[in-house]
């Protein structure tokens, strides 16, 4: 099973699952804006990726900076604003099997199945 984390009005995460689809790969999207991942989900997420809370923000939306975010502020309040500001999370994520790569740029996603 493949995941996408998609933003429809993202261009990365269109362009992310065209490339999917242009590949034959079965996948199910998931609007992570209206379906926000819960803490053991993120959690998941970044063992997945192998990054951190700060890798996985977007730190340059004008929200970051608004909820005082920055370089120093601790994994809690990172993964607090990433669950009550969805639009933190860099976007898009494809899983496949148990791994999982931001789409940044597309082409990265393919990675996860060779």
């Amino acid at each position: 099973m493949t995941t996408i984390y998609h933003n429809p009005r993202c261009s990365k995460s269109r362009q992310t699952l065209q490339l999917l689809e242009d590949n034959q790969i079965e996948v199910d999207i998931r609007l992570y804006l209206q379906d926000t991942p819960n803490m053991d989900e993120l959690h998941t997420l970044l063992s997945q990726l192998g990054c951190t809370p700060l890798e996985l923000m977007r730190t340059k939306e004008a929200l970051y900076k608004e909820l005082g975010l920055h370089k120093d502020s601790s994994d809690e309040e990172r993964f607090q604003a990433m669950l009550d500001h969805p639009k933190l999370i860099e976007r898009p994520i494809v899983i496949h099997n148990d791994k999982a790569k931001i789409g940044r740029p597309p082409e990265s996603v393919l990675e996860l199945f060779k």
